[in-house]
């Protein structure tokens, strides 16, 4: 057995180990990583409006050498110099950035001129491997290149410290505007959208001259985003002007289309959609028949039409532009875009800025930049005439220079000692070949002094005057415009809002015969001629109920607990069958039975009633009810049933009759009830409570009827049949218990109203 070790240390402290909670160190290492994914990899900056892995891109092309005017090179080759120099990463996540900056359909300015298959608009993702493509940059990347060896860029050690890449690069225009961009960070997103170069410099140079310019003004110059597309955008203009006075919001693209020997042609898509996926989207539709005025569907785009998709209406009788409104509201050929202008700014802070902000900040930068190389450049000219001073002194001398340098050992020291010459000076008048002392380098010397100093001077003052640095600024951002600037590719229209087909638009309206069973089975017949109670009907089940309408209308049932429900006849099964329960479209309570099925016009009016004596006028449109549950509709007051609701042809002149089970007979005008949305209604005939809480007494029917229709009374074997002119002795008031029928007829079984043709 080993001694135990007496010379431990006390703690983990002793060790030199730093203790910490797995909460702190979790905090810590998630906000790190926030914060590098948010201000390093997902957001761009303000000043050169690129992603790190952009910038470096563009940067190790240009020191490959790969300008617009060189030869192409291998994109391995831009790759590999950029991850094993500046971007540890994959090779994939960096050759696809590079491809996103050579599709001139995914950036309004590419930066990268590929050679080779990129990719298409249909399936962006189709590019080749990096092995087989070529590319360097366009012209347009000197926007952003042009300054960087004069003295206007910062410089950060790389990943490994052994080289140095820049921190942003001196861009001439304002390409965070320009080609946009989109990032996903920790905590936040950025959607920028892109722009017309001149557009978006046009309202630089304004905001120059008018530094308190609001996006109000600023507005003037730029109209809205300028997408690398020919389709129009239509969201209203009140609505582009909010999203740049917030800094985010949503735009929304529309398809360009024309007409063709009646065929439609889209010729320009919104951004970033394919032909390939609206076509299989229209296709889709049609296969469900959805789409009937659509027959067929062709993708005639080739080299010169990008974009030509063709769809065949049915016929001339078509309405193109509804058609197109339809297909514009359930396609991608109508699109909406999110708007979040998220950025890093010249803080190097992430902020949503509006658009006055974003140009008064790039301005800001782009000032510091040029202060930069104006100093850089001042300073190159006053060390050349530092050098051309010392030179002048040597010619001036130049027998006795030459002398000096032959005979002494140490002719530098010498030189500076007796004309007070800097060490600099002494090198350059050493290194000075034998063939610039002749006479004529003297003038020269003198020439370039002069020529210097002029330009020293105009440096000098440049940075010493704010108003002299706005003009060189304002002629530098017309340069840009002059040698970059287009047209806008993007018109902004203003658009009626694009409307779906309903089903009702699609569906041919065809006379039917909605049919109820008993047990509460519903099917729909084509044609009113059908007589519905000789339809086969299950074992044990009969009919009950039936309603004529039309195959866009909806049926609309009242249940015996006083809630109406409506089920869409187009989704009802044939009467060739024995059709489908009603609970697998509604869900009316349990034990409650159906009492009445009504189809027609919203504005048809319906006498709704209960044996209490209670009952109103309704709209039928007042019945429909969007939930399988239904609506509640009739109020039943206490022993009271619901009756069958009765059609109202006639409210102003028509007349109510209602009769009770015991032999009495109420008439007066329809138009004494109200017409009400829901309710229990007003009082039509007295019943007793007492007698109706027993069922001894109850109204047994209440119809409606014209004075030109005849009424039947329905009493065993034997019927009544009465004209307008026989109804007198009935008349009375609403709310009266009414008259006796008389003896044979007063157990009462139906009431039938006869309608004259």
């Amino acid at each position: 057995m080993t001694d135990t070790p007496t010379d431990l240390p006390d703690s983990a402290d002793d060790f030199g180990i730093e203790q910490q909670s797995i909460k702190e160190y979790a905090e810590k290492a998630y906000l790190d990583y926030s914060m590098y994914v948010v201000s390093n990899r997902a957001l761009p900056h303000i000043g050169d409006g690129l992603k790190p892995v952009q910038r470096r891109i563009v940067y190790a092309m240009s020191e490959l050498g790969l300008k617009a005017s060189a030869k192409y090179k291998k994109s391995a080759r831009t790759v590999g110099d950029v991850i094993g120099k500046f971007h540890p990463h994959g090779d994939s996540s960096v050759y696809e950035a590079m491809v996103l900056m050579a599709q001139p359909f995914s950036y309004r300015y590419p930066l990268i001129d590929g050679q080779g298959n990129w990719g298409s608009a249909d399936d962006p993702k189709s590019f080749a491997a990096m092995r087989y493509t070529e590319s360097k940059l366009t012209p347009y990347a000197d926007v952003l290149m042009t300054e960087a060896s004069q003295g206007t860029v910062d410089w950060q050690p790389n990943f490994d410290g052994t080289l140095f890449e820049p921190v942003l690069l001196p861009a001439r225009a304002p390409n965070i505007l320009l080609n946009g961009t989109t990032g996903i960070a920790v905590g936040m997103a950025t959607d920028i959208p892109p722009h017309n170069l001149t557009e978006v410099v046009s309202a630089c140079i304004h905001m120059l001259e008018k530094p308190k310019a609001t996006v109000s003004d600023l507005f003037a110059f730029v109209k809205g985003p300028d997408f690398p597309t020919d389709a129009e955008i239509v969201t209203p203009s009140e609505a582009i002007q909010e999203m740049y006075e917030l800094g985010k919001g949503s735009l929304k693209m529309r398809a360009i289309y024309d007409t063709e020997q009646g065929d439609i042609i889209v010729t320009a898509l919104p951004h970033q959609v394919s032909g390939a996926k609206v076509l299989e989207q229209i296709a889709a539709q049609m296969q469900a028949k959805k789409l009937p005025m659509v027959v067929d569907l062709r993708d005639e785009s080739d080299h010169e039409n990008p974009t030509r998709l063709v769809i065949v209406p049915k016929s001339n009788r078509v309405d193109v532009d509804t058609l197109m409104s339809h297909l514009f509201a359930s396609t991608d050929l109508e699109r909406n875009y999110r708007v979040n202008m998220n950025m890093i700014g010249t803080d190097g802070r992430p902020q949503v800025k509006n658009l006055a902000g974003i140009i008064k900040e790039w301005l800001s930068y782009r000032k510091a930049t040029i202060g930069k190389r104006l100093n850089y450049r001042l300073e190159k000219i006053l060390n050349r005439l530092h050098l051309l001073d010392g030179l002048l002194i040597a010619f001036l001398n130049l027998d006795e220079v030459i002398h000096l340098i032959r005979t002494e050992d140490q002719p530098k020291k010498v030189l500076m000692k007796k004309y007070e010459l800097s060490e600099a000076q002494a090198d350059y008048i050493l290194d000075t070949r034998l063939r610039q002392l002749a006479r004529l380098e003297e003038m020269k010397i003198k020439g370039e002094q002069e020529e210097l100093a002029r330009e020293r001077d105009d440096i000098e003052k440049t940075l010493g005057s704010d108003a002299r640095m706005k003009t060189l600024m304002k002629k530098e951002l017309l340069a840009v415009i002059e040698e970059y600037g287009d047209d806008r590719r993007s018109p902004i229209v203003d658009r009626e809002a694009s409307i779906a087909y309903t089903e009702d638009d699609i569906t041919t309206v065809d006379p039917i015969t909605v049919v109820l069973s008993a047990k509460g089975w519903i099917r729909a017949a084509k044609g009113h001629d059908i007589d519905p109670e000789s339809l086969s009907y299950k074992s044990g089940d009969n009919y009950k109920l039936s309603a004529k309408g039309k195959s866009n209308q909806s049926a609309v049932l009242l249940d015996s607990t006083g809630r109406s429900y409506s089920v869409p006849s187009r989704t009802l099964p044939s009467a060739r069958g024995q059709g489908e329960p009603l609970t697998g479209s509604i869900s009316p309570p349990s034990g409650a039975t159906f009492e009445g099925l009504m189809m027609g016009a919203g504005d048809d009016l319906y006498l709704l009633a209960t044996d209490a004596g209670y009952g109103f006028v309704a709209r039928l449109s007042d019945m429909h009810a969007n939930k399988k549950a239904g609506k509640n509709l009739i109020s039943i007051p206490k022993g009271g049933q619901v009756m069958a609701p009765a059609k109202v042809d006639d409210v102003k002149d028509g007349l109510l009759i209602s009769v009770s089970n015991d032999g009495r007979m109420l008439i007066f005008p329809i138009s004494d009830l109200p017409v009400m949305a829901r309710g229990k209604g007003n009082k039509i005939m007295n019943i007793p409570s007492a007698k109706l809480a027993s069922r001894e007494e109850f109204m047994l029917s209440a119809v409606v009827m014209k004075k030109t229709d005849a009424l039947i009374i329905h009493a065993g074997k034997r019927h009544l049949k009465m004209k307008f002119s026989d109804l007198e002795h009935y008349f009375g008031e609403r709310a009266r218990r009414g008259n006796k029928l008389p003896r044979g007829f007063q157990k009462v079984d139906a009431v039938v109203v006869e309608v004259k043709a």
